[in-house]
């Protein structure tokens, strides 16, 4: 990464409801409800890996541990072998360079940056083809400046981020910075087809923003495909002096995610294959293990741990930011109660747990006393296995890193507790309950002005070749990318009334035309739950059960302002937000291949602004360029 640092100055309305009636599906097909329900048969093996681990090699490869100080090194692959995955063509590329290691020092965060005064903060992100083994195993990956995860974006709440992005794959691109509301530049949102055309091969794009008073942790992607499943992510830390969270003497980010030995390309093809993978439809690729910043465990190919050395007896911030395409990750600490402070860029009430399920692209911030006896500590990042729908026998199902403080920093935990983790005493908290989370300063959401009812649900389209085409839908569309153009630039839906409507055969959009409090009132009629992520707005959660929603009470206290969710199966969900922000902004499941099958809804916010937006040319002349490559 190339950064450098220059300095820089920088009504309630009437209440409409708008309840969607039976729209087209994808491709102009109808939805065939009902909706087929697809079997949830959880893992019943799971390989039994850790113990290999530590007797074939523990120490082997582990390498230097993360310090204090400034001898910062990162734990290297052992020397045990890679094994090969699949890439698209059945095989990893060859002639690809390997993907960089990155040193552990980088989950370090600066303690001290939000005392400088706002600076333009210039990155440059060179996004290419590589091969990689996080897990021991090499693969076929999409990464940014050769390296996984990618560059840490830090900075101040008051400074202007301008990333340099040039595009080596072969594919189109765009990068998304997950959650930041992006005002007055939705086209720099990074969502392709919707706020703007991939950045096509060969070419570069700028993007040019601030933060507008967002604060906190969230992280960078790509958001064109599968393409993060492969590797383009990383880290994305806001500061400010004002953030409402107990005082901490470190910070650090730790990205955790589901992986994939086979490129998702492939996957994505497994998972429409008619019938379905295993034979049932809509059953997900099941991942081969993960990762914590980028090095996971994978049998006996990779005897390696991503490993800090804390000073004893300080507080430590943990910033947990589940960047996967899949499942939710489980983070905890042997020995230590963890206290929960933030969650997706809000401060909360100090929640003490044992444990927190970071679904994907959720973040929260936990605090870690290093109070415990002078040791090694394993840390813990375990996939949710109830998403899993068939077996897949070498899964690693739980991925492990080093904590160590007061000791030498090549000390390693207990083996024997790889296989039996350690209970804290009794009386100690258990896993995080989203209902104990409480926003800083929070109180009651205002009232609905606007709103909007959907379902969720799975199913196959109609017509003769129905079979092959199990899709996600929202309402009775499901998504599909436009081609050569995206919603912001071709207006969809700005001469709609106000409301909702199907556009392109494949574009559910609702206008909001004016500034409202908008309500979006979702049934999950679906077996599977699923983490939504709102683009350019927080939401408050005002609002959840089992069953359909049929007007049952809400609970608007202090409910929980963010700006992802589980909605789970068979349950209802109200959510509500301020919807002022001009643009073209997505509502969509962030599992991957949910999104690849349609799960997107999109909101046209206020388009007699958007329409004045001063949109660079050269972006919408990559439009025309992506087009022709069709």
């Amino acid at each position: 990464m190339s950064a450098s640092v220059s300095s820089s100055p920088e009504p309630k309305d009437g209440h409409h409801t708008h309840q969607d009636t039976l729209l087209k599906g994808s491709g102009g097909q109808n939805a065939s409800p009902p909706a087929r329900s697809r079997s949830r048969k959880l893992l019943i093996g799971g390989l039994v890996v850790a113990g290999i681990i530590v007797v074939i090699g523990l120490s082997v490869g582990l390498g230097v541990g993360l310090s204090v100080r400034n001898d910062h090194h990162h734990s290297s692959l052992s020397s045990s072998g890679s094994s090969s995955s699949t890439g698209p063509d059945g095989s990893v590329p060859s002639n690809l360079p390997m993907t960089n290691t990155v040193d552990s020092s980088a989950a370090f965060l600066s303690m001290d940056i939000a005392d400088a005064a706002p600076s333009t903060r210039t990155y440059d992100f060179v996004v290419e083809e590589r091969v990689g083994a996080p897990d021991g195993v090499l693969k076929h990956m999409l990464v940014v400046n050769g390296q996984y995860p990618g560059p840490t974006i830090e900075a101040n709440t008051g400074d202007r981020i301008v990333v340099n992005v040039t595009n080596k794959m072969p594919n189109s691109t765009a990068i998304h910075w997950h959650g930041l509301f992006q005002r007055g530049t939705n086209y720099y949102d990074g969502t392709a087809a919707i706020t703007q055309c991939g950045i096509p091969p060969g070419e570069s794009m700028v993007y040019n923003f601030t933060f507008d008073g967002w604060v906190g942790s969230t992280w960078w992607h790509a958001h064109a495909g599968t393409q993060y499943t492969d590797g383009i992510t990383g880290a994305l830390i806001v500061h400010a002096k004002n953030e409402s969270v107990p005082a901490y003497d470190g910070d650090l980010a730790i990205q955790m995610a589901d992986l994939y030995h086979g490129f998702s390309p492939a996957l994505l093809n497994l998972y429409h294959t008619p019938g379905g993978l295993e034979g049932t439809p809509g059953n997900e690729p099941v991942p081969d293990g993960g990762t914590i910043n980028g090095v996971g465990q994978y049998g006996s190919t990779n005897t390696t741990f991503f490993n800090l050395t804390l000073a004893p007896n300080k507080m430590y911030r943990l910033r947990l930011i589940n960047t996967g395409s899949f499942v939710a990750m489980d983070f905890s600490v042997d020995g230590h109660v963890l206290t929960v402070i933030e969650a997706d860029g809000t401060a909360v009430e100090p929640v003490e747990v044992g444990s927190v399920s970071v679904a994907v692209a959720q973040r929260y911030s936990v605090l870690l006393r290093t109070n415990g006896t002078a040791g090694a500590y394993w840390m813990r990042a375990a996939l949710d296995q109830d998403a899993f729908t068939y077996d897949n026998p070498g899964v690693q199902t739980e991925i492990r890193g080093v904590l160590r403080y007061g000791v030498d920093d090549d000390a390693l935990p207990d083996a024997f507790l790889l296989d039996n983790p350690p209970s804290l005493p009794d009386g100690s908290p258990g896993e995080l309950d989203t209902d104990d989370l409480i926003p800083v300063g929070g109180g009651p959401a205002p009232n609905a002005t606007f709103s909007v009812y959907f379902t969720i649900s799975m199913q196959y389209t109609g017509g003769p070749n129905y079979l092959s085409q199990f899709l996600s839908f929202i309402n009775s569309t499901s998504w599909q990318p436009l081609q050569g153009t995206s919603s912001l630039f071709a207006h969809l839906g700005n001469n709609t009334a106000d409301g909702s409507a199907t556009l392109a055969d494949s574009q559910l959009v609702t206008t909001v035309d004016e500034p409202h409090v908008v309500e979006f009132i979702i049934d999950n009629l679906d077996d599977g739950d699923h983490p939504f992520h709102l683009h350019g707005h927080k939401f408050w959660i005002v609002g959840s059960g089992a069953g359909r929603y049929q007007h049952q009470a809400l609970d608007n206290k202090a409910p929980m302002l963010r700006d992802t969710l589980v909605i789970p199966a068979y349950t209802w969900t109200i959510l509500r937000f301020v919807a002022d922000n001009p643009g073209f902004w997505a509502f969509h499941c962030h599992i991957q291949w949910h999104m690849a099958a349609g799960l997107l809804f999109q909101l046209n916010v206020l388009p007699s602004e958007s329409a004045k937006f001063d949109i660079p040319q050269y972006m919408l002349d990559q439009c025309a360029r992506e087009g022709n490559m069709m």
